[in-house]
């Protein structure tokens, strides 16, 4: 247990400090590499149709063995490269697992990218705020206003927080470094292959589905979490527990209402809404109240949530290890 929160602690100080630098070679590559390769052989292998109502049951199955191959090979290589440093250079194992964890979290990279569309959006250059905010949104940007693209930005920090850090740092606290990148593996997959488009309707199935399932808990604990963060940012922590229990339900996701919604009460703002994904329009159930418009300066003030809420769940989960570490010895 004291190995694990090592871990934690140095690597979420690790990502704190570095986040993913461009040039350094991130896992999800490799896991993005892997779905690329599988769903290629897969679609091969069962022949499927290009026409999007055909061979469901097919795509289904296919698309439940992709999430099994990939989630073997990732989990299985990382065991065996454990083990072999275990047995031939122990001293690089803990090295490995703070790198590995870093990896695993994503706290600095998503306040750097939400950041930079603050500033554009600052600066008055509209049209760099939309591409900005498209690289960490999966709706199209290029008509949305100002207004639009902080929503968009707030929303995706909101939601980062939960899939982004909390829910890594939940497997890596219960599993290790294993249970982290089975985590991220399954969270690529849904980010890669989990929409409800022509292409991915039935093919993706079994990625969302078990992205949903791993996302259920610490999803849950991310939106309990922001709302004392929002109390310890002298924010609208009231209106983030009104706004957590009305509308954490409404979002199509059994999962982003959480945060999202205690973000939008916090910020007294509104979320949600309908947005275009793809080429349609999708209809989405609002959020929050609109108190007051949104404004590129809420972009700030959600990046300083996310920051206080993974660190206050860093504490929680040093804290449980502890508690465990207590017992058993005891």
């Amino acid at each position: 247990m004291c190995e694990r929160m090592a871990v934690l602690l140095l690597g979420f100080l690790l990502d704190a400090l570095v986040g993913d630098p461009r040039w350094l070679w991130h896992p999800v590559q490799g896991m993005g590499w892997l779905i690329c390769h599988f769903e290629r052989l897969l679609r091969k292998a069962f022949r499927l149709s290009e026409q999007p109502e055909q061979d469901r049951g097919r795509k289904r199955f296919a698309g439940f063995l992709l999430v099994l191959l990939t989630e073997v090979t990732v989990t299985g290589s990382c065991l065996l490269v454990l083990r072999l440093l275990e047995r031939t250079i122990p001293v690089l194992v803990l090295p490995l697992e703070v790198a590995v964890c870093a990896q695993c979290l994503a706290a600095r990279s998503m306040v750097l990218a939400s950041s930079k569309v603050e500033q554009d959006l600052k600066a008055g250059d509209l049209e760099r705020a939309r591409k900005s905010v498209s690289m960490i949104v999966g709706r199209e940007t290029a008509s949305l206003s100002l207004e639009g693209v902080a929503k968009a930005a707030v929303e995706s920090t909101a939601e980062s927080a939960s899939d982004g850090v909390i829910a890594p740092l939940f497997y890596l606290t219960l599993f290790g470094i294993p249970g982290g990148l089975f985590y991220k593996a399954a969270n690529t997959m849904d980010s890669m292959i989990g929409y409800r488009n022509d292409r991915y309707r039935y093919f993706g199935t079994a990625a969302a589905r078990l992205d949903d399932i791993l996302n259920f808990v610490p999803s849950r604990i991310a939106g309990m979490t922001m709302i004392v963060s929002a109390a310890l940012l002298r924010l609208d922590a009231g209106n983030a527990l009104r706004m957590f229990k009305r509308d954490r339900g409404k979002h199509l996701s059994p999962n982003a209402g959480q945060t999202e919604s205690a973000m939008a009460g916090a910020l007294d703002v509104q979320l949600g809404g309908d947005a275009v994904y793809f080429g349609q329009l999708v209809r989405k159930s609002a959020l929050g109240d609109p108190i007051r418009d949104i404004t590129p300066d809420d972009i700030g003030k959600a990046n300083r949530m996310l920051a206080v809420t993974s660190a206050l769940d860093l504490v929680l989960a040093l804290s449980c290890l502890l508690v465990l570490e207590g017992l058993l010895q005891g």
